[in-house]
Parts: structure tokens; sequence; C-alpha cells
């Protein structure tokens, strides 16, 4: 080894020592959120961001990327530097339903992801307008199958558990209602108390 390389390795060694004994965090961190402001999945992250940034000491950055299924989010994350100061708060649809349902996956979910826990994990039910002449399960099924392709949902996007669930319900009750995906349930939910949607 020539002295020149000896001196570029042992300065790549302090380097790296120095890195090492470096407090983490020593900036803000930033939560990238697959839907918009509003929804759960936005106030559920605020709420563990505010708890986050508590036990490390450095503001937590809630930073909304809706849109194409959690692609945009997740690819920005994806592409950043793996220094953990950019996370992602994944649903089940970025990391399980997309790389199924879709082709072009800008991302590899057991490449690009080190997952670190699961934050929550919550119950869906089911909600119709109170227009809609259904006050059980049984009477909105029977309503569905008298008007085919007449009631439309609507879901927190394609592949989302949201859309998954009411098209295995559409599948088990033998009904057809139309799937309209929305850039998050915030979105839909507005939609469905407005009336547009007359299912949720």
């Amino acid at each position: 080894m020539s002295t020149a390389r000896g001196l570029l390795l042992a300065a790549l060694c302090s380097f790296g020592l120095a890195l090492a004994q470096s407090p983490f965090p020593s900036k803000p961190v930033r939560l990238i959120v697959t839907s918009p402001p509003g929804g759960s999945n936005d106030i559920l992250n605020r709420i563990v961001g505010a708890k986050l940034g508590e036990l490390l000491a450095q503001p937590v950055l809630i930073d909304n990327r809706p849109g194409a299924s959690g692609f945009v989010a997740a690819e920005m994350v994806a592409k950043s530097a793996p220094d953990g100061y950019t996370l992602l708060a994944a649903t089940e649809a970025t990391l399980v339903a997309n790389p199924l349902f879709f082709r072009n996956v800008p991302y590899d979910p057991q490449r690009d992801f080190a997952p670190v826990t699961i934050a929550v994990e919550i119950g869906y039910v089911l909600l119709v307008h109170p227009s809609v002449p259904a006050k059980s399960v049984e009477e909105l099924i029977a309503l569905a199958r008298t008007a085919p392709g007449r009631l439309n949902y609507a879901s927190s996007g394609n592949g989302s558990a949201f859309h998954i669930g009411m098209e295995l319900f559409k599948r088990m009750a033998g009904v057809d209602i139309v799937h309209v995906p929305f850039k998050g349930s915030a979105l839909s939910v507005n939609a469905m108390l407005a009336g547009r949607c007359r299912s949720c």
C-alpha cells in the first residue's frame, strides 16, 4: 500500500468513526404520509409524530404526499438518503397490495424499506348515506341485488383496505356496486356525506 492510499484509508476510517459517534437525530425528521390532511391515516400519524418528536427531542415534520395509491410517497422515501431522517407512514396498500395489483411499482417493499414498527391497527365499518333505504347489511344487499350497478362506494384509493374489503363484500354477497376511488379517506367520507357516494 502506498503512503497516499494509506492516508486516504485512514481519513475515511476517521470520518466513519466521527459519523458513528455523532448523535442521532441531530436535525428534524420527516414523516411522509401517503394520504392528504384530515383523514384517519393523517390524524394517526400526527399523533405518532408528536410522540416520536418528544422521544427523539427533535421535531418530526409531517409531509403529506397523497396520490397514486401511495406510489408518490413511497417512491420519495425509497429514493431518499438511507440515514433515518425520512420515514414512510406506510399502509397495507403501499407495501402489500400495490406490488400485487400494479405492474410498474417504482419501489421494492423488501429492498427499499426497513420495517420499524406497526404503529396502529384499525377496524373498518360499513356506512351508508341516510338517503339509502337500507338500515342493515341484509337490507343493503337486497337493495343492491335489485339495482345492479346503481349504488356506488367510496374508498381511499385503488388497492386500499377499503377497496379490497368492499370487493370481497361484493363477491361474498353477489352484488354489483361501483367503486369510486379517492386520494384519501377524508375525501371519500366527504363524498359519502354529500351523497355523491351512497355507501362507504
